[in-house]
């Protein structure tokens, strides 16, 4: 079976057995704050687990893309040098929410592998959990007696908590897990050692299949578990391991999911997979990160240097330095393979196809923009190890391998690498110590501590009324602390709630919450786990008595203009750009909006132009809203509700339409257009290959933006004499300006030119060589080099030191003729750093020219001064 046949066989199975066959959710999180990438198939199902959500259906099963780079599941560096590791991959799973517990799970998995897949059961080996003395959690007695009905006793493990017990994070549903290995070694290793002695020993061809993950207690503050009112199962198998298993190969990287990748890459780089164990790994880290980085832009997230961005920026960067070490890949050429990987993965997960134009454009630009970095790295470090070398050093700090790794992205193995191939070693123990600081410092920064939920309440669904009431008394129903490094604040929930939670590109609302002369401030209000939740910096004393809940009105109206602006600025690109235009991300609050779009040039002034009075004109149109909050998701897409892509809808959806604008959103909006006043961009930049981003105000923001530059065009026009025409006014004093410019250049170039003729008349000759060094009085440093460059055009052999101070500020220049750095070895850029001590600075530059510029301006004679004592031990 291919691999297509296998995913698809899976969801067969578990359809016939009363299973929901639910879509993959995004691989980028959106609305959980303990998460960017969804690292496992249970993510979507975080809120269920919690109690927060009700499932649609009992029984789901799915096929999830996931991504594996950070935090607890850090496997990155083991991508590509194993056979099973990866960044990107595909979780097989089916869940059951309260239904099917342990006795079902077992049955489901053991069927499916040996009598559907046809897996040998002599090659398997199940682990169950061993209890922990510690935790005071026993045997997980019930597992184990249910796997005696399907397999010898002699192959059933017992796992540790490590192992064998799952836990969502350190708070939390948990519970026990059985494993189900296979071990795919030839008869003859199999008998020379047997399988149960490698099981969860890392052995590449004894690996971990499927778990089946047992949620029955829930993890407090404390540490103590406690059992929860609804069982659940969790299960996951590996995508590319089954594969493996199924197609007869021992590693992920021989099935067909990652070899049509390869083949392609050995295509363009002429490198065949199978001759060279090095170029090998190259060839899987591209295949593998390729996979990674698609997906992830097909979701909505672009590389850049925070958060989410900055881990598939990175992953990217990994293929990329791979390539250009090991496949002497110097130009861009990943971005070719995503062609390849939309024909072969897009029928699963038509994403890759929609935005296959995008993926492209990212990643060819984060390729070209990386190997300059590249290059540039490169450069920096020759640089470095020639001044080494010339003080007799062999060692490149770690301090200076760590400066090219964090300002220039450098990888420290390819510093190791030129360093070695330059009879050179790096410090990596001080390499390692600097990273740790770093990392020490992101944990700082970030250390929270949560307390438990204090219940108070219950409430099975805690409904948002803030579309049509922005004041209503309240309940709290439950509460927690979470303990920040610079402050604690509180999170509230209430039976009821008018405040609307950040998402969807808007912010959260801000108001208070009253109980007679108490007041307490509303900070802002988030979305976790389908839970509306109220961030206070102080605790009501009586968290028990009846409030009055108030939004700000003032906030929540400018952000609803806002929003739906936003809404008709998106119908106004499709309409003047094209249909291709498609929201890539937003932020609208009380002030602005931004709002970013797939397209793949910089609009014209025309262009901002057109779609400006477009949107002006739906404004002075009136168009009142037209809400429908509870359409079939089916019904919204036919009458032409656009969604966007990367964003979670249920089979029940909101659609804002305002004329011809309709969206699907939950966001808060305008009655009418005519509330939104006046609408003005301000910016429009790009953001990232294909994306662009335009920032615009709306209402009385736009108004002021207008009267702002009106008084300024007055405020020229009076410095101009109020002449009738400003704008050519301007431009003939510009062309005044211009003139006189020039008439100063050409006067300081006269001056130059003196200078030169005098500093020429006092130089010496030495065998044939005129030599130069003067400290001399100029206005601009650039003048240095221009002195420089003119002697270059008179003198066929010469050897110039020139100084000056400037402001209290020494410069310093040393030039030579072409002739001298090749027979006498002069390098003016190495020469340079050592002469410019004396004045406390330092420089660099070219062999035939460099500069320096320093804080001491008695040291400039002295320094002229060594340059030219080091200048004559080289020439005599």
């Amino acid at each position: 079976m291919n691999s297509s046949e296998i995913r698809a066989k899976f969801k067969n199975f578990f359809s016939k057995n009363g299973h929901k066959i639910v879509p993959s959710d995004s691989m980028v999180i959106k609305g959980d704050p303990t998460l960017m990438f969804t690292n496992a198939g249970m993510n979507q199902f975080k809120d269920i687990f919690l109690g927060s959500r009700k499932p649609e259906a009992l029984r789901v099963a799915n096929s999830q893309k996931c991504l594996r780079v950070s935090g607890k599941h850090n496997d990155i560096e083991d991508v590509g040098h194993d056979t099973y590791h990866h960044t990107m991959f595909e979780m097989l799973g089916n869940w059951s929410f309260g239904d099917y517990f342990k006795e079902g799970a077992i049955n489901y998995a053991w069927t499916l592998l040996t009598e559907e897949f046809k897996i040998d059961k002599d090659r398997l080996y199940v682990t169950v959990f061993g209890g922990d003395k510690d935790e005071n959690i026993s045997l997980d007695i019930e597992a184990e007696d249910i796997w005696k009905k399907y397999i010898d006793n002699s192959r059933i493990l017992y796992g540790s908590k490590k192992d064998n017990f799952w836990e969502m994070g350190d708070m939390g549903p948990c519970g026990p897990c059985s494993e189900i290995h296979v071990d795919i070694r030839n008869d003859k290793d199999r008998k020379e050692i047997p399988g149960q002695e490698l099981v969860n020993k890392d052995h590449p061809q004894v690996i971990e299949i499927w778990n089946l993950v047992f949620i029955q207690f829930n993890r407090k503050a404390d540490g103590s578990l406690e059992q929860l009112p609804e069982r659940h199962v969790d299960t996951g198998m590996g995508f590319e391991r089954l594969c493996t298993v199924l197609q007869g190969k021992k590693s992920n990287y021989d099935t067909d999911i990652f070899q049509t990748i390869i083949k392609k890459i050995s295509e363009i780089s002429g490198i065949t997979y199978g001759d060279n164990e090095k170029t090998d790994i190259a060839l899987r880290v591209v295949a593998d990160h390729l996979r990674a980085v698609s997906f992830a832009i097909a979701d909505g997230q672009l590389p850049s240097n925070v958060k989410a961005g900055y881990v598939i920026r990175r992953i990217l960067r990994r293929a990329v330095r791979y390539a250009y070490s090991f496949l002497d890949m110097k130009e861009a050429f990943i971005y070719k393979l995503v062609p390849t990987l939309a024909k072969q993965m897009g029928d699963a997960y038509p994403e890759l196809i929609s935005q296959q134009n995008l993926i492209e454009k990212v990643i060819k630009e984060e390729e070209t923009t990386f190997l300059r970095t590249l290059e540039k790295g490169i450069r920096l470090l020759d640089q470095n190890i020639g001044t080494l070398k010339a003080s007799g050093k062999n060692e490149i700090s770690g301090n200076d391998a760590f400066l090219l790794y964090d300002t220039y992205g450098f990888p420290f193995d390819l510093t190791e690498l030129i360093a070695k191939e330059n009879g050179m070693t790096v410090n990596k123990k001080e390499f390692d110590s600097e990273m740790q600081k770093q990392k020490d410092r992101a944990r700082n920064a970030s250390d929270t501590n949560t307390d438990d939920w204090t219940i108070i309440g219950t409430e099975e669904e805690i409904p948002f009324i803030g579309y049509d009431f922005i004041e209503t008394n309240i309940h709290i129903i439950k509460y927690r602390q979470v303990k920040q490094k610079n402050e604690n604040i509180f999170h509230l929930i209430f039976d009821r709630t008018p405040f609307y939670a950040e998402s969807g590109g808007q912010i959260g609302d801000t108001g208070y919450i009253k109980n007679g002369d108490e007041k307490i401030f509303i900070e802002n209000t988030i979305k976790e786990h389908n839970q509306i939740i109220h961030i206070t910096k102080k605790l009501p004393e009586n968290t028990e008595a009846e409030f009055n809940a108030v939004v700000d009105f003032g906030k929540r109206d400018s952000t609803a203009k806002n929003h739906s602006a936003t809404h008709l600025l998106h119908y106004a690109l499709r309409s003047i750009l094209g249909t291709h235009v498609e929201q890539k991300g937003s932020l609208v609050d009380s002030k602005k909006l931004r709002f970013d779009f797939s397209h793949f040039n910089k609009l014209t002034d025309e262009e901002i132009r057109k779609v400006e009075i477009m949107v002006n004109s739906m404004i002075v149109g009136n168009n009142t809203r037209n809400e429908q909050r509870n359409m079939n998701i089916d019904e919204a897409k036919n009458m032409g509700a656009i969604s966007l892509f990367g964003e979670k809808y249920g089979d029940k959806v909101r659609v804002i339409q305002f004329g011809d604008s309709i969206e699907l959103c939950g966001g808060t909006h305008v009655e009418n257009t005519g509330q939104i006043g006046f609408f003005k961009i301000i910016s429009e930049s790009a953001i990232a290959a294909g994306i662009r981003r335009i920032e615009a105000i709306t209402g009385i923001e736009a108004e002021n933006y207008i009267f702002e530059h009106l008084d300024l065009l007055s405020e020229i026009s009076k410095a101009l004499n109020n002449p009738k025409d400003v704008l050519q006014g301007i431009n003939k004093l510009i062309s005044e300006n211009n003139i006189q410019r020039k008439q100063l250049e050409n006067y300081r170039i006269s001056e130059l030119k003196n200078i030169k003729k005098e500093i020429i008349k006092k130089s010496e000759i030495l065998n044939n060589i005129t030599i130069i060094s003067e400290v001399i009085d100029l206005q601009d440093p650039n003048d240095l080099k221009e002195i420089c460059s003119q002697i270059r055009g008179e003198i066929q052999s010469f050897a110039c030191i020139l100084g000056t101070v400037i402001d209290s500020k020494p410069y310093l220049a040393i030039a030579f003729s072409e002739n001298l750095t090749q027979e006498k070895e002069l390098n003016a850029g190495q020469l340079i750093r050592e002469a410019a001590k004396p004045i406390q600075g330092g420089g660099g530059g070219q062999a035939f020219i460099a500069t320096a510029g320093g804080k001491d301006p008695e040291g400039i004679k002295k320094a002229v001064d060594f340059a030219k004592d080091e200048i004559l031990k080289k020439i005599y």
